[in-house]
């Protein structure tokens, strides 16, 4: 009996009825995979074709040399993967083995530095929920001599301001420039919450003179960025053990060149992981 008979399931006819039905099943399963990813990159593309300013304030946010080194350590885990399944049908099973330990390390610095970036949003209170601040960048595009805070309340042309927990109250007279976004707006038109710096005259300083507002959109580009990366994070966890599992296998001899299906499947499985982070990097990273 052949190497790759030894393998055949019961319910296949021969060894490559068997590999065509598993190639087929991870092909179906990848498309249900875009079906799934495609409707957060929907949901992407119409919010921030509506709040494209608040989604470039967002942008400003990410690390882009971290995103940039990620970017390329996945690029050159798919070439590892590559070379894996290329040496899986040459009859090279100790190469498949390190092939894969190496694609593996690379995932694991993947979401090493990634975790690093979580983090650091975290610290930053960069994080959806009631504790969600924009304050850092706006005192980064602040003038010389202006507040920096939260809106609390409008009472006619009074604006409340919290500012690191002190309270500020401001006269806005009815020429004041107000600007949510880099758009012209009404007083009225800011939410409580909002994030904003109140520019004041030196002789004056009770008397707001300009107010540039980010809207709370920031919030959900953070809210999409986070789930987009953490749904491929993932993805990429439950990847690199199924590697693992075929890197033994590859030690133990498990594989020739008339069998060795799990290694072109799992390559299969994580150069989707690769190409899914090939359209989040420019759409999270790259927008302003």
């Amino acid at each position: 009996m052949s190497h790759a008979a030894a393998h055949v399931a019961h319910h296949f006819d021969d060894a490559e009825q068997q590999f065509a039905a598993a190639n087929m099943g991870m092909w179906v399963f990848l498309a249900t995979e875009v079906l799934f990813f495609g409707g957060m990159f929907l949901g992407y593309t119409v919010y921030r074709s509506r709040y494209p300013h608040a989604w470039a304030a967002g942008s400003h946010h990410q690390d882009v040399v971290l995103g940039t080194i990620n970017t390329a350590l996945l690029l050159v885990s798919s070439l590892t993967v590559a070379l894996a399944v290329h040496a899986a049908a040459t009859g090279r099973g100790r190469r498949v083995f390190w092939y894969l330990a190496m694609t593996i390390a690379f995932g694991i610095g993947f979401l090493g530095i990634k975790g690093y970036e979580y983090a650091h949003k975290v610290h930053e209170r960069l994080f959806p929920g009631p504790n969600f601040t924009l304050l850092k960048v706006l005192e980064k595009h602040a003038p010389a001599g202006a507040h920096v805070g939260h809106m609390v309340r409008i009472d006619d042309r009074r604006l409340l301001f919290d500012v690191e927990g002190r309270e500020l109250l401001f006269t806005v007279p009815e020429d004041v420039a107000i600007t949510l976004d880099k758009h012209p707006v009404e007083l009225s038109e800011l939410r409580p919450g909002t994030a904003m710096t109140v520019e004041t005259s030196p002789s004056d300083s009770n008397r707001a003179r300009r107010i540039e507002a980010q809207s709370d959109q920031v919030e959900l580009y953070l809210s999409f960025y986070f789930a987009m990366t953490g749904l491929h994070a993932l993805h990429m966890l439950i990847g690199i053990p199924i590697l693992a599992a075929i890197a033994v296998m590859a030690w133990r001899g498990r594989f020739s060149p008339e069998y060795y299906t799990p290694v072109e499947i799992g390559g299969l499985y994580w150069h989707f992981v690769d190409i899914v982070w090939v359209f989040l990097f420019p759409l999270l990273y790259l927008v302003g």
